[in-house]
């Protein structure tokens, strides 16, 4: 039959195997030097797990005579005391009485998300306010400040810290990223076809984005960053299947945009995963041209390889007015009709919704976060916190309608029982 020619031969899988196994194999002997550089598998693991601990967290801050201390202990306290809305109460806001008669559609609970959340203050803003106005925090927070930035001011602890109290997932963005100036011959916005298939991270910046990546979990105990470079995916799936319990997802600049490129992207997630079927690969943001046809059609491909609970289709509900899409962009219509049919699915909100940033003096712009924070005066950091605010009360627009839909959503799991 004509089918079985797609079939891949084990004389394929075996000359795969050899190549990988051959001790002059540049690609892994500088990816094993690097797990040698922090102390080997074991090593590398024994000190994320300490790192991440939050009373190992809290203690470092503590060292450090940092002001943030009295936020977290705000935030412990209202945690404590059940301040935060539960799900129970959301769903009567929204629907009164009736929402007690009602079944819910828990197996495919949407994952309230936002992005990006830059900068410590901005997350106890969006905090005091949700307690304040009965409010949901997102259950994922995707995070794009400059690492060494963030680790200076001491912001990197306080968001960990945070998120933990308030149990939620974050993800982080490695400042090996292409925007660092590695691709000498690419500039802004007049060098833009430069970046098609070739953002910047050229050579062996697959190794420095491990080197680095293992700095910040052995450190800090931050396990899940963002991957936009299929040598540093691929970094991502060779560290984990050698021990080290690293996460990444994968960046809507990948450009999974259609059923055979997400197959490609599941088929080297299988090809690198453990003996029990594990892999680092936590999820995937869908390209902007996607579909509901294109997500569902590729659930078929997620679910054959065993990663329908493990990948979650992390899609964009709302975008950044500027600097990304053509606007107007807003998804979640569809999210509704998605969320009944496909499990594991998160909403992002990268921008607010388009009639509240029509208001706006200063539009929520993708370029923002690239902004050092010696450059932003006070003014202009109190706009950038109204647009995160926005992407807040579009969180929570978004909570209603999937409640008003029967559906069901996952916030912040501590704090809204």
């Amino acid at each position: 039959m004509l089918r079985e020619k797609v079939k891949i031969s084990e004389k394929r899988l075996e000359e795969i195997n050899n190549f990988l196994l051959d001790s002059n194999n540049k690609l892994i002997n500088d990816l094993l030097g690097i797990v040698e550089k922090y102390g080997g598998v074991d090593e590398i693991n024994r000190k994320a797990e300490e790192a991440g601990k939050l009373e190992n967290i809290l203690g470092k801050l503590r060292e450090k005579k940092s002001p943030y201390i009295k936020d977290l202990e705000w935030l412990t306290e209202k945690r404590d005391n059940s301040e935060f809305i539960s799900i129970k109460n959301f769903r009567r806001k929204v629907l009164g009485d009736k929402a007690d008669s009602l079944q819910f559609n828990d197996d495919n609970a949407v994952t309230l998300e936002i992005s990006a959340c830059q900068y410590f203050p901005f997350l106890m803003a969006e905090a005091k306010h949700a307690v304040e106005y009965e409010e949901l925090m997102p259950g994922r927070f995707i995070r794009v400040r400059a690492m060494k930035e963030q680790e200076a001011d001491n912001d990197i602890l306080a968001v960990s810290a945070a998120l933990k109290i308030i149990g939620a997932s974050q993800c982080e963005t490695l400042d090996t990223k292409g925007t660092d100036g590695s691709n000498v011959h690419l500039g802004g916005a007049e060098t833009i076809t430069g970046y098609f298939g070739g953002v910047g991270q050229p050579n062996d910046y697959p190794i420095k984005w491990a080197d680095e990546f293992l700095y910040y979990y052995t450190n800090y105990g931050i396990k899940q960053v963002l991957n936009v470079n299929f040598g540093t995916i691929l970094m991502g799936y060779l560290m984990h299947k050698l021990g080290i319990n690293n996460e990444f997802k994968i960046s809507v600049f990948v450009g999974n945009d259609n059923p055979y490129f997400f197959f490609v992207t599941f088929l080297l997630a299988k090809l690198f995963s453990r003996e029990d079927g594990s892999t680092s690969l936590i999820g995937l943001n869908p390209s902007n041209s996607v579909n509901n046809k294109t997500i569902q059609e590729s659930d078929v491909i997620r679910k054959a390889f065993g990663f329908e609970d493990s990948v979650r289709f992390e899609h964009h509900i709302l975008e950044s007015q500027k600097s990304i899409v053509i606007q107007p962009y807003d998804r979640r219509s569809e999210l509704m009709e998605l969320a009944s049919t496909v499990k594991n699915v998160s909403a992002k909100h990268e921008g607010g919704d388009l009639e509240t940033e029509a208001k706006r003096e200063h539009l929520s712009n993708i370029l923002d976060y690239f902004l050092p924070k010696d450059e932003i005066d006070s003014d202009l950091m109190n706009l950038l916190l109204q647009n995160y605010m926005d992407k807040h009360q579009a969180v929570n627009h978004t909570a209603k309608a999937l409640t008003e839909h029967g559906l069901s959503f996952v916030a912040a799991k501590n704090l809204h029982k």
